[in-house]
């Protein structure tokens, strides 16, 4: 532990081995794997990636799971069609959202009295509330949690790299040159924080021509092939641009979209268990 440290873990960036900072599960709750769905910054599709992994894990047979750390701005119950749920508690504890396909969902928006209400709170009390959500909720025998992060690098990626066990991560990207800033600030804090780097994912890859069935790139030439190999990783993914996705997100009907943009993450992380 360096000699200047003040002991005030939660606004640190140090990665201390002396120290194990890990928060227990509540008694009675089980995850076996849980893998953090993250980005240098907002608007890249993180929450789309995190749901549409889940929804493909669980249709492999898997028990999945979704802790939606975006305190501040939530889309994860929308997606599920489950926005206007609320989690039930003893006082004690909450029980988790539950989909019609049987994935355990936790959200900011469960606990609000009106879904569209502001959460206007500091970023340690926002880092508390993610914490809370692991320890606190009655989480049922799941075999993969998914953890949906806000964008960049701080309070809320800091306290769960720390405080839960993540088995690894996937960060996704979009096309734009910009990317690499991207990528790069993910990448250098998985690293301080000696979390393990699963792969690329790009969103909003391309567009497919509707007569012809071409891919067409909206946002220019993706060089995420070549980012990938400077970091020494992987690309697991390219997901284009489709109505349909968009319309059965908005709908909230997420469980239904079937496609295999995804199956190599899959395959990735369920090697994980095996």
């Amino acid at each position: 532990m360096a000699e200047e440290c003040t002991h005030e873990c939660g606004s640190c960036g140090k990665s201390c081995e002396k120290r194990d900072l890990h928060v227990s599960l509540r008694a009675g709750s089980s995850v076996k794997k849980v893998i953090g769905i993250v980005s240098g910054k907002g608007g890249v599709g993180k929450s789309l990636v995190t749901s549409l992994l889940t929804c493909k894990i669980a249709r492999d047979g898997y028990k999945a799971a979704i802790l939606d750390a975006d305190i501040t701005g939530p889309s994860i119950p929308e997606s599920f069609g489950v926005g206007l749920n609320r989690s039930e508690g003893d006082g004690q504890s909450l029980n988790p959202v539950v989909t019609n396909s049987g994935i355990q969902l936790m959200s900011m928006n469960f606990l609000l009295e009106n879904e569209n209400d502001s959460v206007i709170w500091r970023g340690p009390v926002i880092a508390g509330a993610v914490k809370q959500f692991w320890t606190d909720v009655n989480w049922k025998d799941v075999d993969f949690m998914f953890i949906d992060m806000p964008p960049g690098t701080g309070d809320v990626p800091l306290t769960v790299f720390q405080s839960l066990p993540v088995d690894g991560i996937i960060i996704v990207s979009s096309p734009q040159q910009l990317v690499r800033v991207i990528v790069e600030k993910a990448v250098k804090m998985a690293n301080m924080m000696n979390i393990p780097i699963l792969g690329l994912v790009e969103n909003m890859s391309y567009v497919k021509c509707p007569d012809c069935g071409k891919p067409i790139t909206v946002f220019g030439k993706s060089n995420i092939e070549k980012i990938a190999e400077s970091f020494n990783l992987e690309v697991l993914a390219r997901i284009p641009m489709e109505e349909s996705t968009s319309q059965a997100i908005d709908a909230g009907d997420v469980e239904s979209i079937k496609n295999d943009y995804l199956d190599k993450a899959a395959e990735k992380i369920e090697a994980l268990l095996k």
